[in-house]
């Protein structure tokens, strides 16, 4: 069951954040952006849209802004085709077209095998080579509690809703875009990302340098942001 939270920052404009597969809102804790948060503290991919309608008519938003990563930007891209007026605009940050059911069958067995030792794996190969600072702080905050508490249940629902899911540009018409990406993303390929991008002529694309997975961790990624100028 998804359960959100507004978190308020005293700013004119607020952001639903999602996080991705395998995480939760806490991977968003270093993010600063000069806006109020709505958060799924809890969720479900399968029962997000229901919940987060009932949030924003709790919390009196009419609309919102959407920045959704990696598994969170199809989600992002789900509640927007279908309430394509309530969405100020959205940011994918590290997505994809689709994942293919080869990918995702492979994960599966993966995590049947040994879960902590793929998530562990899967962690660490969010972040570049670069980044070790940035793997540093996600290794003492947050994959701790991670590989306690990202069940097999938890993990195999996500992978359910990514078989289902593919972002097609043409849902898109007529709706402000942003993509941000790492350059060298091991997860979802930078190039992949940009092929959606070539579907949008105006989308905007920012690559983050040196940057893997997460590039929301990234510094500077406050000024990259620019909710102004692009949403």
């Amino acid at each position: 069951m998804s359960e959100f939270r507004l978190f308020d920052n005293g700013a004119d404009l607020t952001m639903l954040l999602i996080p991705g597969w395998a995480t939760d809102h806490r991977v968003f804790n270093s993010l600063s952006l000069p806006m109020n948060y709505l958060m799924p503290v809890k969720f479900s991919p399968f029962d997000f849209e229901k919940h987060l309608l009932e949030a924003m008519s709790r919390n009196s938003l009419d609309k919102i802004s959407i920045l959704g990563w990696s598994m969170g930007g199809f989600m992002a891209f789900d509640f927007l085709s279908k309430h394509k007026e309530m969405v100020d605009g959205v940011t994918f940050i590290s997505v994809r077209e689709r994942y293919e059911k080869e990918e995702i069958d492979k994960t599966r067995g993966r995590i049947n095998k040994n879960r902590a030792a793929f998530l562990y794996k899967f962690y660490t190969d969010c972040f570049s080579k670069d980044e070790r600072d940035k793997l540093s702080w996600f290794k003492k905050n947050l994959m701790r509690i991670y590989l306690k508490d990202m069940s097999v249940e938890t993990l195999f629902e996500g992978l359910d809703y990514l078989s289902t899911i593919r972002i097609t540009p043409e849902a898109l018409d007529r709706v402000k875009v942003k993509f941000i990406h790492g350059e060298v993303d091991r997860i979802a390929p930078i190039k992949e990302a940009r092929r959606l991008k070539e579907r949008l002529p105006e989308a905007e694309f920012i690559a983050i340098k040196k940057a893997g997975h997460m590039p929301f961790l990234a510094d500077g990624f406050k000024n990259v942001f620019n909710y102004d100028r692009t949403l």
